[in-house]
């Protein structure tokens, strides 16, 4: 039985298709000598639970097609059997016997041990797994007609099949003879198991339309249940396993089992083919919506409602995240999209974010300045777009808009970064249960220096200081209280940027800090256009005084009580002593002020020579931190002494102060003799007679 057969309907396959149906080696194989002798081993390692000419022993070969039991002279009969059992239904005697009545009430066929020559190889059983796999609003107005829903038993079976079936793209007849002009196109170099349906799916938008139509049903129905990819499931075995065995327990998968795995794909029981399989299947969902069977069915309606005519699902991604942000921007009374479409919005995005190809747009336009920078970095766990932002500097302008924009997005809502989630995870757990997910950066800044805070974790937030620093409009604490001062005091730097580009560097996190000794190596770099740094917020501290919100000037005062602590948050400083600092203070470890120190002692020290921007920018500080002495409120009672003791007028405070706790005391002592007086003298009026009476009523009291 050679498998040279380019049509399913030449004059030889058709005598060899007769031969089989009369022979039925799908009711024993053993009629089939040749499968039988070439699957001996097979059977009796594999399928020795079962007896002898059972049906089922077919099925146990197909299940262990492509493992390291079946042996390959097995492998092509066993194949080739399977090729003709795919085209007519009735050669499998157990998908028969359960579905016969299915297959006459649903898909309309009569006289079934006649042949039909009007009917395509293999329309009955694809009728059968249409009807297995309907969508849930199908299963709805079924149930209202009451005709089309499939028994559980014939479901099993189509289940069953369609497992076994779907490693072979010669098994789905449907599917080679829609796609044998794309496979040859397309495909013919993927040889390999497996192969050709991925091939397929990578093409998808270069298919006729008959193939593309069979591919995106079969790729919709591996949504739902991707237990259909046998070989994806035999690779990920361990780690399914390991964390995801509820799921794949479950008799209806409903995308939960893909979705475990995509949220388990850097698990270190995670081999190589399991997660190329899920990274393939991730890269096929951002094509279409319907690919995702979560996402499509939490928010089916609200795509037709507010993004209609969108097809790919990164778009359809973008369209309803912009309405969510728009609407919680503009305080809605009534968010437009559902609260389930929401809570698988939220999945898909973070699930986009771990990989910068599930972000297309942004891929396309860095993919030069990856191969250029990123080159050793593996896609996955946002180390690509991680490289990218450690190399802002030496982007393309193209690249550079799209990662400031990734960034505005990621420090709105750090949920949505998934190396500082998946790197903190442990520790938002220990410190930011409470906090909403907007806050959650900000809570990790709080606690970066307890003792309990991991040091990954700690070097994460750094960065993403560091990254909050190189635009005042990554901060929107920053941008909301000074976005009346900004534009008045600042214009001129504002009109030197376009909206999408960078306009200096090293502002915002800094501003939003409380804790000066929090910043341990921030703001080396800057992703202008121009080479000027922090003019923003250099403009806010030389305005100081002029500033009216108090909010604003409370963020300006914060940046400069910090800067004294550590240089690195003052850009306009650490650039012009960035020489004096090599020079100088090499070996003094940034953060907690230890630097400025240094350049300190070396401003008072006659003998050291410092650049001359350097000392007037040192000096200018100086001047700055005094007034903020001044002007800033204490923040608690140690705060308020130190301001006390390093007045010029201590002495006239500590003598009001003297002055008025004594007032107080003399006050205490006069109101005490008065009252001591005035009680006596009421005894006195009482008497003794009043007395005995009291005595004698409350005699309880005594």
């Amino acid at each position: 039985k050679p498998l040279l057969f380019n049509s399913d309907i030449s004059p030889t396959f058709n005598t060899l298709k007769d031969l089989v149906q009369e022979a039925d080696p799908g009711a024993d194989y053993r009629i089939d000598r040749a499968l039988n002798e070439a699957c001996e081993s097979v059977i009796q390692t594999a399928c020795k639970h079962i007896r002898n000419g059972d049906p089922m022993i077919l099925s146990c070969l197909m299940e262990h097609l492509y493992t390291e039991k079946m042996v390959e002279d097995c492998e092509h009969r066993l194949l080739e059997l399977q090729y003709f059992i795919a085209r007519d239904w009735k050669l499998d005697p157990i998908l028969y016997k359960k579905c016969q009545g299915d297959a006459a009430r649903l898909c309309h066929t009569h006289g079934w041990n006649e042949t039909s020559e009007l009917m395509p190889a293999g329309a009955v059983f694809s009728c059968l797994y249409r009807h297995a796999y309907r969508s849930v609003e199908q299963g709805r107005r079924s149930k209202t007609l009451g005709l089309y829903k499939l028994s559980r038993d014939c479901k099993v079976e189509v289940q069953r099949i369609l497992h076994q079936r779907a490693i072979d793209v010669k098994l789905d007849p449907e599917l080679q003879r829609r796609c044998m002009a794309d496979l040859g196109k397309w495909c013919s170099e993927k040889s390999e198991t497996g192969q050709e349906l991925e091939c397929l799916q990578d093409h998808l938008e270069d298919l006729v339309s008959d193939c593309r139509d069979v591919v995106g049903n079969l790729t919709e129905l591996e949504s739902e249940d991707i237990q259909i990819e046998a070989l994806l499931m035999r690779a990920c075995e361990p780690v399914i396993q390991s964390y995801c065995h509820e799921v794949a327990d479950n008799q209806i998968d409903s995308g939960d089992l893909m979705e475990c795995l995509i949220q388990n794909k850097h698990q270190k029981e995670m081999n190589e083919k399991c997660a190329v399989g899920v990274t393939h299947f991730q890269l096929v969902q951002i094509k279409d919506f319907r690919f995702s069977y979560k996402f499509k069915t939490a928010c089916k309606e609200d795509v037709l409602k507010l993004c209609p005519n969108i097809k790919k699902k990164v778009d359809v991604v973008i369209c309803l995240s912009t309405t969510v942000r728009n609407d919680t921007l503009q305080d809605a009374k009534e968010q437009r999209v559902s609260v389930k479409c929401r809570k698988q919005l939220r999945v898909e995005e973070v699930e986009m974010s771990e990989d910068i190809r599930l972000e297309p747009e942004l891929y396309d336009s860095c993919k030069q300045d990856i191969n250029r920078l990123c080159q050793n970095v593996a896609f996955g766990n946002a180390q690509v777009v991680e490289c990218l932002k450690e190399n802002k500097r030496q982007l393309s302008s193209r690249c550079h808009q799209k990662i400031f924009k990734l960034q505005e997005v990621e420090m709105v809502d750090p949920e949505l970064d998934y190396q500082l989630m998946r790197v903190c995870k442990h520790m938002i757990r220990r410190f930011c249960t409470e906090s909403e997910g907007k806050n959650v950066l900000q809570c990790l800044k709080q606690n970066k220096n307890s003792e309990l805070m991991d040091p990954k974790c700690k070097q994460m937030i750094t960065k993403r200081q560091i990254t909050q620093n190189t635009d005042y409009r990554l901060n929107p604490v920053l941008k909301k209280a000074c976005k009346a001062d900004i534009p008045k005091f600042c214009q001129s730097v504002l009109n030197k940027g376009a909206t999408d580009t960078e306009l200096e560097g090293q502002v915002i996190s800094c501003l939003k800090l409380k804790y000066a000794d929090q910043i341990s190596s921030l703001c080396p770099e800057e992703a202008a256009a121009q080479e000027q740094t922090g003019q923003v917020e250099e403009c806010l501290k030389i305005n100081l005084l002029k500033i009216k919100q108090e909010a604003c000037k409370k963020e300006v005062l914060n940046m400069l009580k910090e800067s004294k602590a550590d240089i690195f948050v003052d850009p306009v400083l650490h650039t012009a002593c960035a020489l004096d600092i090599k020079h100088h203070c090499a070996a003094i470890p940034p953060g907690r002020g230890r630097q400025m120190s240094c350049l300190m002692e070396a401003l008072q020290d006659k003998r050291v020579r410092l650049q001359p921007e350097c000392k007037k920018r040192l000096q200018d500080r100086i001047d700055m931190w005094s007034y903020a002495a001044k002007v800033a409120p204490a923040e608690g009672f140690s705060d308020l002494a130190m301001q006390v003791m390093t007045s010029p007028s201590k002495n006239y405070i500590l003598t009001v102060i003297g002055v008025g706790v004594a007032l107080l005391f003399l006050v205490g002592m006069f109101c005490g003799r008065f009252t001591k007086r005035v009680t006596q003298e009421l005894k006195d009026r009482l008497g003794p007679p009043l007395l005995v009476q009291r005595k004698k009523t409350y005699t309880w009291r005594w």
